[in-house]
């Protein structure tokens, strides 16, 4: 019932349902493969501390 709704609204709006059914599958296809590659992206992200950039250089002490 959404994926109805969603493309209804770009329906009213002047598009092509045709056009739209095309965009979502395109749109899953590039997300197949992104998924393939790399199924749980949140898992690579570094545990790692990230540090605040340094005030040491000369120009910052004027």
């Amino acid at each position: 019932m959404k994926l109805e709704e969603f493309i209804d609204t770009f329906v009213v709006k002047g598009a092509k349902a045709t056009d739209v059914y095309d965009a979502i599958q395109n749109e899953l296809g590039r997300l197949r493969v992104a998924y393939d590659h790399d199924p749980d992206p949140a898992e690579d992200q570094s545990d790692d501390v990230i540090e605040e950039p340094s005030n040491d250089w000369p120009a910052s002490q004027a």
